[in-house]
């Protein structure tokens, strides 16, 4: 459990596409050396041991190694979608590999990816269009699956105006006003992803219902609808900036908006490592239903129901307590 040599294998296959470089035909060593412009025998080790893990097979007669179903998830174009968790150009497997810095997490309660980066993750995916767009694809991965169950398990009928606070490219708010032809929506979020949102809305023939506002969560929200949804966004924060984002919403809810809160939360979707990875990346955390009620009462919210919405995902309705 503790050594390090078969992971960072899988996440150097997956960085070089290795599984892709290879195909079905298989490759050799010097070949997939070749094209990835690195030393072949130190390849031929990566491979010998991705082979023993039973990633990659190799054929004695011709020398050619070739991907596993196993490794074949690495894959690109495979369905699990794994491979921008493990690519260490990726945003996703660049923030895991700040795992190696969780003793200064752990000491100093500060994130690592800090330490290990000199910036914050959302400032680092500022730096890079291309951190930015596998960032937004590794959460259109997660999504592919929740995204319509949360438009057709949760009661969005009721209201005539959402906005999508933090909504990224609309991934999750396209497939609510799908569900909900009578409702109109708007995503805010950074540029890049506002942008994104505003071409995914088009695409899909919803820009009559649907647009995109630029700008970030802690400034003012746009005020007037009368549902605001936060989907996996405070547990990317610490209680500190968590309660300043609900209080945004709180702010732009009143006097009788409802605040949504979908999240995994503890013991329901989330289980004690991605828990361990929001402290470390975002000094961040999972939470119960009854820390995420006691987080939106600090900001004059009142939870008036919660349950699952989608898998791995639960639903908290909050609104504006008397006198909050």
């Amino acid at each position: 459990m503790a050594g390090l040599a078969t992971p960072m294998a899988i996440r150097v296959a997956a960085t070089l596409s290795l599984v892709e470089r290879a195909g079905s035909a298989g490759a050799t060593a010097e070949r997939l050396a070749s094209e990835t412009g690195t030393a072949t025998p130190a390849m031929r080790c990566l491979l010998d041991h991705l082979v023993t893990i039973g990633v990659f097979d190799l054929d004695l007669k011709s020398g050619h190694f070739r991907p596993t179903d196993l490794g074949a998830q690495m894959s690109e174009d495979a369905p699990e979608g794994i491979k921008p968790l493990l690519d260490i150009n990726s945003a996703g497997g660049r923030a895991e590999l700040a795992f190696v810095d969780l003793l200064g997490t752990i000491t100093t309660g500060a994130p690592a990816y800090v330490h290990r980066y000199e910036r914050e993750f959302w400032a680092d995916l500022d730096t890079s269009p291309q951190l930015r767009r596998s960032f937004d694809a590794q959460m259109n991965w997660r999504f592919q699956v929740q995204a319509p169950q949360i438009a057709e398990r949760f009661d969005w009928s009721r209201f005539s105006e959402i906005v999508d606070v933090g909504g990224g490219d609309g991934l999750v708010l396209a497939a609510i006003l799908h569900a909900h032809p009578d409702l109109r929506g708007r995503v805010l979020d950074l540029s890049p992803a506002a942008i994104a949102a505003t071409g995914r809305f088009a695409a899909a023939g919803l820009d009559d219902r649907a647009g995109a506002v630029s700008g970030s969560f802690f400034d003012p929200l746009p005020a007037g609808a009368d549902v605001y949804l936060l989907s996996d966004i405070l547990h990317d924060w610490d209680d500190d900036h968590a309660r300043e984002i609900l209080a945004g919403c709180r702010r732009a809810a009143a006097p009788n908006g409802t605040v949504v809160v979908i999240e995994p939360v503890r013991g329901e979707g989330a289980d004690t490592a991605i828990d361990l990875f929001m402290l470390m990346c975002f000094g961040g955390r999972e939470r119960t239903v009854d820390e995420l009620a006691g987080l939106a009462a600090d900001c004059g919210l009142m939870l008036h129901d919660s349950g699952p919405v989608a898998e791995g995902r639960t639903a908290l309705e909050f609104g504006v307590a008397p006198h909050g």
